[in-house]
């Protein structure tokens, strides 16, 4: 065949398909990438570490639950359907558990086969005909939750331990006491007075010290035998280290996942920061804090000692995701500075039980 001569019909030029494969290739790779990514396969639960959210502390949904105390169940339910592309506003975890994403997302860079990342599991008494507009609402905000434990009114607490939860959240209090109960790290989480932004590429979390991470031992030395016998209880006991409290497990979990950065050389780098944010002095009872957590093998990268003084100033200079304390004196006001806090009904604090301030309630699960 001489060049330019016209094709027969079904004839080709010698090497055409040869020539077409390698454009084909390159035209399929393209579109490939404009394809949505495939989302990271879900971790084995006892692999991972797991936290178990709420609906009404992942989203807003003050209307719904308006409707379900004023109207009954059935209304409700029939308000959920009609609304269910829809998608809920954030709720107070939100911000917290994109931030787990974040750093999820870093990990998975770093170790692409492991499975020790953060798992979210959407826990809550919804009935299932929420489900679709909980899904959709996910995907609206393109989060990674594969998991849902939705339980029709029933209390989800008792599938907490078969989900291997390190941390439960909740903005229901009796749900969270029932947790805590159980063994299980728990905190009620409230939504700020105000909008404050956070960081959106580092995981801030900050802790109380007595009753949260430790045990509540000191605290009822205080409130026994006021404060001069507990500075002299603590110099006394200063190399004994305390016990630990209901969210010891949570920072050990927090500590592995840094460790991970640190090995690769990221230390000034990691995505994850803790803080322990403590009423107590430094002079007079903050070394058996540090030699406590130091004799746990673990550490926070900043430990702030404030002698009594109010801890929402410093809050909302250290910007956290999440602040834990076993005080509503404390949770309230963080809260007032913009802070998302997490109320922890453990210790000698509970009793007599304090409430949340009237001005900010925690919506129902």
């Amino acid at each position: 065949m001489e060049p330019g001569e016209p094709l027969a019909p079904g004839e080709s030029r010698p090497g055409a398909e040869a020539a077409t494969a390698p454009r084909w290739e390159e035209a399929k790779a393209f579109y490939d990438n404009l394809a949505p990514k495939k989302k990271p396969k879900s971790p084995k639960p006892q692999n991972a570490v797991t936290i178990a959210v709420s609906s009404r502390a992942l989203f807003r949904m003050d209307e719904e639950q308006r409707i379900y105390t004023e109207q009954g169940v059935e209304e409700y339910v029939r308000y959920q359907l009609e609304h269910e592309n829809e998608p809920f506003s954030p709720g107070p975890a939100f911000p917290f558990v994109k931030a787990l994403e974040a750093v999820n997302r870093r990990l998975r860079e770093l170790y692409p086969d492991s499975e020790d990342v953060f798992d979210i599991v959407l826990v809550t008494n919804n009935h299932a005909q929420v489900g679709v507009r909980l899904i959709n609402s996910i995907n609206h905000y393109d989060l990674f939750i594969e998991r849902f434990c939705m339980t029709g009114g029933n209390s989800p607490i008792c599938y907490l331990k078969a989900y291997h939860t390190n941390l439960y959240l909740s903005a229901d209090a009796e749900k969270v006491q029932e947790a805590i109960n159980e063994g299980i790290a728990a905190a009620t989480i409230f939504s700020p007075s105000r909008d404050v932004a956070v960081s959106q590429s580092q995981l801030r979390v900050a802790f109380d010290g007595d009753a949260v991470l430790f045990s509540d031992e000191s605290e009822r030395i205080v409130k026994a035998h006021g404060l001069d016998r507990f500075f002299e209880h603590e110099k006394a006991h200063e190399n004994k280290p305390l016990a630990q409290g209901p969210l010891k497990g949570f920072l050990e979990a927090l500590g592995r996942l840094q460790k991970k950065f640190y090995s690769k050389g990221l230390r000034l780098e990691c995505p994850i920061r803790t803080y322990l944010v403590t009423a107590r002095s430094a002079a007079s009872s903050g070394a058996r804090a540090l030699k406590t957590l130091r004799s746990w093998g673990l550490e926070t990268d900043e430990a702030l000692f404030l002698a009594g003084a109010p801890k929402g100033p410093l809050l909302e200079k250290i910007r956290p995701h999440i602040f834990f304390d076993d005080q509503m004196f404390h949770v309230a006001g963080a809260q007032e500075m913009g802070t998302v806090a997490a109320h922890v009904p453990y210790g000698v604090a509970q009793t007599p039980r304090r409430t949340a301030p009237t001005k900010q309630t925690p919506a129902a699960q």
